[in-house]
């Protein structure tokens, strides 16, 4: 994909998916200005990327109208990947994810067309479906069954920019992403796939795993990356206003197959497998219409990526990973005030 000439926001780019995504669109010749909060003190997540003469870092909060305002002037696209990412995190601080997730992302949709943006992607997740008979495949038309303030937060955006994007210039993209893997400039050892492999490669206590039946799709956070620039380079006709589900059916997996591939690399791992969990989502999702409309598919497996992660942290590569807000979103800093 070629993205020369285009200049693209990403709010949210010194993140998980975020600094993946910059890099990516930096390879094809985009310019590209990032405004994170660095509320993770991640800005070494793009140290390897500022002496790229067409990255702009802009440290601010996308909740300040006038900061988001400034950055986005002149540019043609926003990829919005920045909120309180996960269910964890936005328990800890409910008031806060409805800050960001849902008000500041609400203000920003109203704002696009004064500020003369073309493009608008917003990145939203699988986890939207909660519960869904997973003997089906949950298309973008499913009813969706939230289990969390970080879903209900994810929806209520959703809803308001397509009701806006209907009827605005701009073209806005809702993306439901499959629950993220692979490796980042901004690690993240708190989601599901790196977790197990850090847990069960790092320790010899057993790995304690509830609910192991329960299914979710998986995807990498390059392949990710690679949907919000598919959908950037398509014809607006194909993209306005749609929901599309991002991942690839063969990367549906439950707990417990994750665990079985991590042990193909460490036989002799212990398990602990116990029901009773307060997470309750089980669902499998269709990811037809992003592959049929828009002729994407993902490049990478869990099965390909494990065997190389565990080898990194059994070779001690990520020494301190347990608990350190370097490595997951287990703490906030610099944003603990709820702006009115």
């Amino acid at each position: 994909m070629d993205f020369k000439n285009r200049k693209v926001l990403v709010v949210g780019g010194a993140g998980y998916v975020g600094s993946v995504l910059t890099t990516l669109l930096l390879d094809a010749g985009a310019q590209v200005r990032v405004l994170d909060q660095l509320i993770y003190d991640n800005g070494f997540a793009l140290q390897h990327l500022l002496d790229n003469d067409r990255l702009s870092f802009v440290r601010g909060d996308l909740r300040d109208a006038a900061t988001f305002a400034r950055v986005a002037d002149g540019v043609n696209d926003v990829v919005l990947l920045a909120s309180l990412v996960g269910d964890p995190i936005c328990k800890k601080y409910p008031e806060l994810a409805l800050d960001v997730n849902q008000r500041a992302a609400m203000r920003i949709i109203e704002s696009l067309d004064r500020l003369g943006v073309e493009r608008f992607v917003f990145a939203s997740t699988c986890s939207n479906y909660g519960i869904h008979d997973p003997a089906t495949l949950a298309s973008e038309s499913a009813q969706l069954n939230p289990q969390s303030l970080y879903a209900k937060t994810k929806i209520a955006v959703e809803q308001r920019l397509l009701e806006v994007a209907k009827q605005s210039e701009f073209a806005g993209t809702v993306l439901r992403v499959a629950t993220a893997y692979g490796c980042s400039p901004r690690m993240r050892f708190d989601l599901t796939v790196s977790q197990f492999a850090w847990e069960i490669a790092s320790s010899e206590q057993p790995l304690l795993v509830y609910d192991a039946d329960t299914w979710r799709p998986y995807c990498h956070v390059r392949d990710i990356s690679k949907a919000v620039m598919t959908v950037l380079s398509q014809p607006v006709e194909r993209v306005r206003a749609e929901v599309f589900n991002v991942g690839a059916d063969a990367q549906h997996f439950t707990k417990r197959m994750v665990v079985e591939e991590v042990q193909k690399q460490m036989p002799s791992a212990k398990i602990e497998y116990r029901a009773g969990d307060t997470d309750p989502r089980n669902y499998r999702v269709s990811f037809a219409k992003i592959a049929e409309r828009l002729g994407f598919q993902c490049d990478h497996s869990v099965q390909r990526y494990l065997p190389a992660l565990v080898d990194a942290v059994r070779a001690g590569v990520f020494p301190s990973a347990s608990g350190n807000n370097r490595y997951g979103n287990y703490e906030v800093r610099h944003l603990a005030q709820v702006l009115t």
